[in-house]
């Protein structure tokens, strides 16, 4: 095992730890511990904490934990703008090449489905432009009838049917190139392997986990950050901003729901979402699941150890 005083073989940089499952499991943690361990540096696959400034409904890591351990694809792109899957892989990618030319362990974390598939499967997805009058046709519409329409034109996109940002960038590529979406993703495997690393716990659990950090995070400010960045003209519609949690502290500032109601919205908007999360990872087999009570560090440890050695020998 790689400690602090004993650096990687260029060998054990062939293979990726990726540590993957639903909000809320604890996937920020395990891969800061990966980190400290393995003398890693962390490569985030959300598609919300690379804006700025927003950091409470976001999740990002603390400042003591960026104090430790350096991250990458977080805090640079302005919340009022837009950031596709295709600039992420762009980025991590050469994060990655970065993080292993300094003899580091670069070691993936996130929940964006799609940005993680995209990356460690190698895909290469379309560069078809925004339409912004079709834009602005589609975001009239309810997610409802969002998703009518795109299961109309190719009833398997492989998007999330349940995010209206994902759902109008899919219609726009497929009434641009035809469907189905899928036929539009190239491979180009990365030179490297992804050892996927799954973290799992029982619903009840999650759900509890997820309704105590809806009221920390309610707690630490997140209706006064969502109004800052309205004052700073991040608009409504910014795909930030219909994010968990900011959706909901955006409906409490418009008075559709109270403050006391605000937790209890997100907590049952990420229950959706995890479910979401763990069927997308369930059907992927090359996942190795750790359950996250015990402590599943040792575990874990062990298995990146012994993969990575095998992998390269």
């Amino acid at each position: 095992m790689a400690g602090a005083d004993a650096p990687l073989s260029p060998q054990l940089l062939t293979t990726v730890p990726v540590v993957v499952g639903p909000t809320g499991i604890g996937k920020s943690q395990l891969a800061f511990d990966l980190a400290l361990r393995l003398e890693g540096e962390i490569v985030v696959a959300d598609s919300r904490q690379v804006y700025e400034r927003l950091d409470i409904a976001t999740n990002k890591p603390s400042r003591e934990q960026r104090r430790q351990v350096r991250y990458h694809m977080i805090d640079f792109v302005d919340p009022a703008s837009t950031f596709n899957a295709a600039e992420y892989v762009q980025g991590a990618r050469a994060a990655i090449d970065d993080i292993v030319s300094r003899g580091r362990r670069p070691i993936v974390e996130g929940g964006t489905m799609l940005y993680v598939d995209a990356l460690c499967d190698g895909l290469t997805l379309t560069g078809i432009p925004p339409d912004p009058i079709l834009r602005a046709e589609l975001e009239r519409l309810e997610t409802s009838a969002l998703r009518e329409r795109l299961l109309a034109i190719d009833p398997d996109p492989g998007v999330d049917l349940d995010n209206p940002v994902r759902i109008v960038r899919a219609i726009e590529i497929v009434e641009a190139a035809g469907p189905p979406l899928r036929r539009l993703r190239t491979r180009t495997s990365p030179p490297w392997s992804a050892l996927r690393i799954g973290l799992t716990a029982g619903l009840d659990v999650i759900d509890r986990r997820l309704a105590d950090r809806s009221r920390r995070q309610v707690e630490r400010g997140l209706v006064a950050e969502t109004q800052a960045a309205l004052e700073s003209g991040v608009p409504a519609t910014a795909p930030v901003m219909t994010g968990i949690g900011y959706a909901e502290a955006l409906a409490h500032i418009r008075g559709d729901i109270t403050l006391e109601q605000l937790p209890e919205a997100m907590a049952r908007s990420n229950r959706r979402y995890a479910r979401r999360q763990l069927r997308w990872w369930r059907r992927d087999e090359r996942i190795r699941w750790f359950e996250i009570e015990p402590h599943p560090l040792p575990g874990i440890l062990k298995y990146v150890t012994n993969l990575s050695a095998e992998t390269s020998s």
